[in-house]
């Protein structure tokens, strides 16, 4: 891989300057150099992730120990500061000395020898404070406080402690910033053998594999040098998925077994489906009956899903190009069940995608919402009378969350519908309501909302 940190420093300017997607960048990367040394890879992710999970109080250290305020540094050098600040506070295995010394070099085979003393002061200064750095007190401003030892705006810290009080939201805080396990879903129609067979597959790498509490096909990975590696991947024995994405189809497929009838009778719409995860989940739960439609509003995000179908080898599922805002006249009343995953903010995920709070903006919320409420007046009409809408967020507000429910269920035909006997048991006590909010933290999934919601027999599509 040649000099990691260069390398490093690259993908931080392409991340934080020019806003291309971190999990991008950084899969790219990884994949480009899949066959390099384990450990260089692993020192390349750990430092990029890292540097993105604790920008804010990275920042704030820097624009207490510099005289130059990070906004004024040239990009290379405040990127070049903010990776090396990473290093000196949170990765005690590198010495000072190195990283230090390795920053000094850095500016100035990039071009900027003319910094490299200011680059040295900065950071020997920070190494030799960093046991008493002065962050702000919470006493004096909580907002302020958590938002510089938790890396979050203060808007968003605002109005999560508005929502959720201050005891939460630091236990959320506190979660999204825990070393997450990958989430995989493993086929359910494996035989016993093929299962007990990836099993040890797996057990003969180098990865962990944990079973998750919640449900028995679900399974957590950590130390993965790269998931499509890994045994059974190629053959489409797993995919990987948020539990709590499991958790929707747990919640759907429970309610059209409820509702009686042959499985082939079903039909299932997911209009914002990609990489189609939930699609797949449904489709693998009525046993390669019934009909799931997947779509997507391009034809990149739909190739994504067809790419997972073919790996997995689901027949009983189609995938689309279709945009949820258009109302299709064909699908007026045809599901017994649609999957509303809207696109949100995406709060949920910020512990595995870690500059979204960067980009994130309060002002932008209420766009999100609009579209929210314009998809929705579109695809209720999609199922059937006495038919199911499940709706999703992979987020953590409730503007987006219990209150659009509410406003769903004020105008059109629906009512709200227990979700506790769909749910493992350490969530039925949390589900007795329509709605469930997972919290990273809190439960072991990421941030999550789910709410299931039956059409009135006599509910008409106007």
């Amino acid at each position: 891989m040649g000099n990691t940190r260069e390398l490093i420093l690259d993908m931080l300017m392409e991340i934080l300057e020019k806003g291309s997607y971190s999990h991008l960048v950084i899969r790219d990367v990884l994949d480009k150099y899949n066959y390099s040394d384990p450990r260089d890879k692993s020192l390349v992710k750990r430092v990029t992730e890292g540097t993105l999970e604790r920008l804010i109080q990275i920042d704030y250290i820097l624009d207490t120990f510099s005289k130059v305020p990070v906004s004024k540094m040239k990009p290379l050098i405040r990127n070049l500061l903010r990776m090396s600040v990473y290093q000196l506070l949170f990765m005690e295995s590198i010495p000072a000395s190195a990283v230090i010394n390795e920053a000094v070099k850095l500016s100035g085979k990039r071009g900027l020898k003319g910094l490299s003393g200011f680059v040295n002061g900065v950071l020997r200064n920070i190494e030799r404070e960093k046991e008493r750095i002065p962050y702000p007190e919470r006493d004096k401003d909580a907002v302020k406080y958590l938002s510089v030892q938790y890396s979050m705006p203060e808007w968003l810290v605002y109005k999560w402690i508005d929502a959720y009080g201050q005891e939460k939201t630091q236990r959320v805080l506190e979660g999204l910033l825990q070393e997450r396990p990958v989430s995989v879903r493993l086929k359910e129609s494996l035989g016993e053998k093929e299962k007990e067979g990836w099993i040890s597959a797996m057990q003969k790498t180098k990865v962990h594999l944990k079973k998750h509490p919640y449900l028995s096909y679900a399974y957590e990975i950590s130390g993965a040098e790269g998931i499509r590696n890994l045994p059974g991947f190629a053959e489409g024995y797993f995919t990987v998925q948020d539990v709590s994405s499991m958790l929707v189809t747990e919640a759907a497929v429970g309610t059209m077994e409820e509702d009686g009838g042959a499985p082939e009778e079903k039909m299932v719409l997911d209009v914002c489906a990609a990489p189609g995860g939930k699609s797949m989940h449904i489709a693998e739960k009525l046993n390669g009956t019934g009909k799931v439609i997947a779509r997507d509003l391009s034809e990149y995000k739909v190739s994504l899903i067809r790419d997972n179908i073919g790996r997995m080898g689901y027949a009983n599922i189609e995938a689309q190009v279709a945009d949820a805002r258009q109302f299709d006249q064909e699908m007026r009343g045809w599901a017994d069940l649609v999957l509303a995953d809207l696109p949100c903010s995406g709060f949920g995920s910020m512990g595995k995608k870690r500059d979204i709070k960067y980009r994130a903006r309060e002002e932008a919320l209420e766009e999100l919402i609009l579209l929210q409420r314009r998809i929705l007046d579109t695809i209720w009409q999609y199922v059937k009378p006495g038919g199911v809408l499940l709706y999703s967020t992979c987020t953590m507000n409730p503007d987006e969350n219990e209150h659009m429910v509410e406003w769903f269920l004020e105008h059109y035909p629906f009512t709200p519908e227990d979700l506790s006997p769909f749910l493992p048991d350490a969530l039925k006590e949390e589900g007795r309501s329509s709605m469930l909010q997972l919290f990273p933290g809190i439960h072991k999934t990421d941030g999550f909302f789910l709410a299931r919601l039956r059409r009135k027999e006599d509910g008409k599509a106007d």
